[in-house]
């Protein structure tokens, strides 16, 4: 019966799976980003002010 080691490539898919966990990482906070700026642009100018916020600190949000 023929076996196939893989314990070579254990290193690289490791590296390649934190890559790609980064990136997905990356895109989740980029998307939360977008929805709480677009919250935000729904608020009137005295609701941010309640929250202390001014339309102008909408874009600065990260």
């Amino acid at each position: 019966m023929a076996s196939i080691d893989n314990t070579s490539n254990t290193a690289t898919t490791g590296h390649f799976g934190q890559f790609i966990s980064s990136i997905v990482a990356s895109v989740a906070a980029w998307n939360d980003t977008r929805l709480t700026r677009n919250a935000l642009r729904q608020l009137s100018d005295r609701e941010l002010e309640d929250i202390g916020l001014s339309r102008d600190d909408i874009d600065g949000i990260r």
